[in-house]
């Protein structure tokens, strides 16, 4: 209450003692009200009734921007003199002519206001047609890639990445085995109309493990009363091949609506300066499409999409001994080189994902609604792994993944609060199909989810919002696994978990691990308006994250990485107490964002190396799931420089700091310092010409832990003792990239852009510190791609 006095009277002298109220009524161009017609001024926001009617409370005295906006209509920007309350009535008339502005439905979840959130639009996600989504999320700041190999990437947000960063499609959390590094979402980038990442673990809806952040995923807008489509072709010299991507959608504001999408991508082996990458080419077939019927009081709408992609894993990759795995790392020359090749051959995944769901979504009151959403997953993960005669046509790995999602939501505003309510129920079953031959590196499961969350926002004055939420979430897993006896022993369960065993055949043991947990995580937040165009975002957030099944039960050789892997069933939820606030400023001509964070992970679950094991295949570096105490701290920056109408130059910087507390040491896999440049130049008289040059620093990661350990390799017919260097890091390196792109209109309603791109312009030799085979191979070299653009 003290606060608020303060604020009030800091307010009112700032204002000049004046609150007014502001009221109309918006009619369209018949003179006809209008209802939910967007009206703003002053930082103070309204939605007109049926009546056309609105009201603004507490508009400060002075010159404010007025803006009234509706979907179809042409938006109203202008200024008023405000001395005194008034009466403000509008006519809208619709749009003729910006066809791009007119929207039916932007299905845009509503996401965390006091979270500083980062938006990348159409026209960025296009740039990465022929790639994937974690190349697209490198353009935000702070967000870095995870890879293994040139095809396989996800993003890592602050220093996190896998089941800390869950990626939400269309309302859909996506389930796709994402817990694996070298898991790659399975999404087609171009189904995607807008990308939002939010930093922190503060957008509860979406669940409470987020402890990294949140991507989510919004499809793109079906444009109104029209029958419009695009179709984008990409080529590309490293890889030999291209991809194209055909989208279709016809929109009404009433009535039914549709859009389709399809894309088919392939190229073959990619090339570093020196060598070509054998087997590291990509295949992939993508669709989607959905429906939707809209009338007044509500909607109904329906999707499917379906992902379906081959991608090569470099052969390089697979040792057969602890020779070839020192020999790659010391001497930096890959064990395999073969010549170019289209062929896709073991080792290889094909992975296939398909969504389905069904969304209803009734308006109960002018501010109420209720949403009631039904999506099914099915995703099912082949790994090959290079075997013997006809058996290498074989899957090594074979999981079939189904996931039952039910959720429903509820949200209501009144004056100056919105409140947000929501239960969900899940179940999951993941089949190891055992007719592979091999042992499954991950188990037969069930899992089933069910939370409730309620998010509050209170807008104190026309600058300052404070959230807040609260989120319980039960999740019970129960798994059917094979240990063998050797492995249980060496393990040390047999004093803990005896009582998982239900059955003896052979060496082995039958067990059903179950495991419950019960979660408890909030936010708390605030986003305060400064004059002089000044933000400031605060987000305190506890999240809990609970291991999953690849933490808890992996047992075998991982074919997509060629290490085996060791999950622990000793390990205990992990638990994130993170603060991430954010400093926005606007001048004339110069933007500038800071973004520091704080996160300190009790539990902390990660993979480490500990050594080799020979089996039939060969030799393997073991690594093994571990936990510690951690404290993850950095500082994003983004700065934007309109030199001119014409020219602009950008700059980002990121470091995380990773430490683990319990051994006094530096966490594993953690992003190194990087700095990006851009500068772009624009004149819109020679056909919308932009061009840009792209500069990306990404410096030596010297802070990790000394994992190394010592092995005996043969030399001269005799064992000699090595230490191998598993732990060190690679050199920095510095690229630059180019991108240029021209819009020829044709015709009326018609236009082709044509674009033209260098990556690694200067065919630099590197290799990437967060790439899993960093080890056996350098990264991609110099890359041109053409792109074509038909929009009709």
């Amino acid at each position: 209450m003290r606060f608020n006095y303060i604020f009030f009277f800091l307010f009112v002298g700032c204002f000049g003692f004046a609150q007014l109220t502001i009221n109309g009524v918006i009619t369209d161009e018949n003179g006809l009200p209008i209802r939910d017609v967007h009206v703003h001024i002053a930082n103070r926001t309204s939605a007109t009734i049926a009546d056309g009617s609105y009201v603004l409370n507490d508009v400060p005295k002075g010159n404010q921007k007025l803006y009234i906006s509706y979907i179809g209509y042409q938006t109203i920007e202008e200024t008023i003199v405000l001395s005194s309350s008034l009466t403000i009535n509008r006519q809208l008339f619709p749009e003729v002519v910006a066809l791009n502005e007119i929207a039916v439905q932007q299905n845009i979840a509503t996401k965390n206001s006091s979270s500083n959130e980062q938006v990348l639009n159409e026209a960025t996600i296009e740039k990465y047609s022929n790639q994937s989504l974690g190349d697209v999320l490198k353009e935000v700041s702070g967000v870095s890639i995870l890879k293994s190999g040139s095809n396989v990437v996800k993003p890592v947000i602050n220093g996190l990445h896998s089941s800390r960063v869950p990626i939400v499609n269309n309302n859909v959390r996506l389930e796709d085995q994402q817990w694996g590094t070298e898991h790659a979402p399975n999404f087609d980038v171009n189904a995607a109309g807008r990308i939002t990442v939010i930093k922190g673990a503060s957008a509860l809806q979406y669940g409470g493990d987020a402890i990294g952040g949140v991507v989510i995923i919004d499809p793109q807008v079906i444009k109104k009363d029209t029958l419009i489509g695009k179709t984008i072709l990409n080529l590309s010299s490293n890889g030999r091949g291209g991809s194209m991507t055909t989208s279709l959608q016809k929109g009404n504001v009433y009535g039914w609506s549709w859009n389709v999408l399809g894309t088919f991508k392939y190229l073959g082996d990619r090339e570093t300066p020196d060598y070509i990458l054998s087997n590291s080419g990509n295949r992939e077939q993508d669709f989607s499409g959905g429906i939707r019927f809209a009338q007044e009081k509500y909607n109904f709408n329906a999707m499917y999409s379906f992902y379906n992609a081959q991608i090569g894993i470099v052969k390089a990759s697979h040792i057969g001994n602890v020779n070839d795995l020192y020999q790659s790392i010391t001497n930096r020359r890959p064990s395999t080189i073969e010549p170019f090749t289209y062929a896709l051959e073991a080792p290889k995944q094909e992975v296939q994902h398909h969504l389905f769901k069904l969304n209803y979504q009734r308006w109960i009151s002018d501010t109420a609604s209720l949403d009631l959403q039904y999506a099914f997953q099915f995703n099912n993960r082949l790994e090959f792994d290079v075997r013997r005669n006809s058996a290498n046509d074989k899957a090594a790995l074979d999981l079939q993944l189904a996931t039952h999602t039910l959720q429903l939501d509820y949200s209501n505003s009144f004056e100056a609060w919105k409140i947000k309510l929501g239960s969900n129920f899940g179940f999951q079953d993941n089949y190891a199909n055992p007719n592979t031959g091999i042992r499954p590196l991950i188990p037969s499961y069930q899992k089933i989810d069910l939370g409730g969350y309620g998010v509050v926002n209170y807008e104190i004055d026309n600058s300052l919002l404070l959230e807040s939420g609260l989120r319980y979430d039960f999740t019970q897993i129960e798994a059917t696994k094979y240990y063998l006896k050797s492995r249980w022993d060496e393990r040390g369960y047999s004093t803990n978990f005896s009582h998982f065993i239900i059955g003896e055949e052979g060496n082995q043991w039958l067990t059903k691990p179950k495991f419950m947990y019960h979660n408890f995580t909030g936010s708390l937040g605030f986003r305060k308006e400064f004059h002089h165009e000044m933000e400031w975002f605060l987000s305190i957030g506890l999240a809990s994250r609970n291991p999953n099944p690849s933490e808890l039960f992996s047992d075998g050789l991982h074919h997509s990485t060629g290490q085996i892997e060791l999950g622990d069933l000793r390990l205990q939820r992990e638990q994130a107490f993170k603060v991430n606030t954010t400093f926005k400023k606007s001048w004339k001509s110069v933007f500038l964002e800071v973004n520091p964070f704080l996160n300190r992970v009790s539990n902390f679950m990660f993979l480490k190396p500990i050594g080799f094991e020979t089996t039939i295949r060969g030799a393997f570096p073991v690594w093994e799931f571990d936990q510690t105490n951690a404290l993850l701290m950095g500082l994003d920056v983004n700065y934007k420089w309109n030199v001119s109408n014409r020219l602009s130059h950008e700059a980002n910087f990121a470091y995380v700091r990773g430490i683990d507390l319990t051994n006094d040491t530096d966490l594993i896999d953690i992003p190194a310092f990087t700095i990006g440049n851009k500068i772009q130049y624009k004149k819109e008289e020679w056909y919308h010409w932009t061009a840009e040059l792209k500069s990306e620093l990404v410096f030596r990661q010297t802070q990790y832990p000394d994992n190394d350990f010592t092995t005996n390799i043969v030399v001269n017919n005799e064992l000699i003792p090595v230490l191998v260097p598993i732990s060190s890091s690679p050199e920095a390196y510095h690229l630059l990239h180019f991108y240029n792109e021209m819009t020829f209109q044709v015709g009326k309603k018609n236009s082709i852009t044509t674009a033209f791109s260098i990556q690694n312009i200067a065919n630099t030799t590197y290799r990437d510190y967060l790439n899993k085979q960093r080890f056996f191979v350098d990264e991609m070299g110099r890359n041109f791609q053409i792109q074509v653009k038909l929009n009709f």
